[in-house]
């Protein structure tokens, strides 16, 4: 039971990975607050913040946050097709409300004096483009926004980082034909391929001197060049 004395706030937990991850905690002994678009709508103004204090509340402590939530995608949504509603919502949920509830949660973890630990769930599109702007800029910017957090909390032994997946089908996203041609390990992933990973990092018995970094679990779909197109 790597983490039999924690609790956590997990977001996006209405399916997919959200939702492997927060089962995989529960597994591991943690006490689970799982929050989903219908519990809390993170696009909404200060629904962060209330989000944050609902789980000290609930849980009278929190030593772990998990980051998933997403709306969902389509991949109509180009950089000249997406409408300003749908970029201001991607941001919004991903970034602003990760942020916000890290903040008020990391404040919280200080004063109690938790070393905590917290992991945003990001993506391979925060490095390479997606032909879905809201999204590849929104998980870019959890990526900086991790490693801001990681070097101001360290001090108090608290944690952050990211797990980035690579192809797996879920909220909007469903692979186009020929995708697993161009996974190393010749599948798509599954939420159960990184939900252990998840727990791993946040666990102190394997990610205890783990901080500022991205964890890639994709299966080797990034060893995929542009190049392997053309011979």
């Amino acid at each position: 039971m790597l983490l039999q004395s924690d609790t956590a706030l997990v977001t996006g937990t209405g399916g997919g990975i959200g939702l492997a991850i927060a089962q995989a905690l529960e597994d591991e002994g943690a006490r689970v607050l799982r929050a989903d678009v219908k519990d809390a709508d993170l696009s909404q103004p200060g629904a962060a913040g209330k989000l944050a204090e609902s789980a000290i509340r609930t849980l009278g402590q929190v030593s772990l946050f998990v980051h998933a939530a997403s709306p969902p995608r389509r991949e109509t949504q180009t950089a000249l097709a997406v409408t300003e509603a749908e970029w201001r919502a991607m941001l919004e949920v991903n970034l602003n409300a990760g942020f916000l509830i890290a903040q008020a949660l990391g404040r919280h973890m200080r004063e109690k004096k938790i070393r905590g630990r917290m992991l945003f769930v990001t993506s391979l599109h925060a490095d390479s483009p997606r032909n879905l702007p809201h999204y590849s800029a929104s998980k870019a910017g959890q990526t900086m926004v991790m490693k801001e957090l990681a070097r101001a909390l360290g001090p108090d032994g608290i944690r952050v980082n990211a797990i980035a997946p690579g192809a797996v089908p879920g909220a909007g996203f469903k692979g186009s034909p020929g995708l697993v041609d161009k996974i190393a390990l010749g599948r798509l992933g599954t939420p159960a391929d990184i939900a252990p990973m998840a727990v791993a990092i946040l666990s102190e018995k394997y990610g205890a001197y783990m901080t500022g970094a991205t964890v890639v679990v994709d299966g080797g779909i990034a060893l995929y060049n542009w190049l392997d197109a053309h011979g």
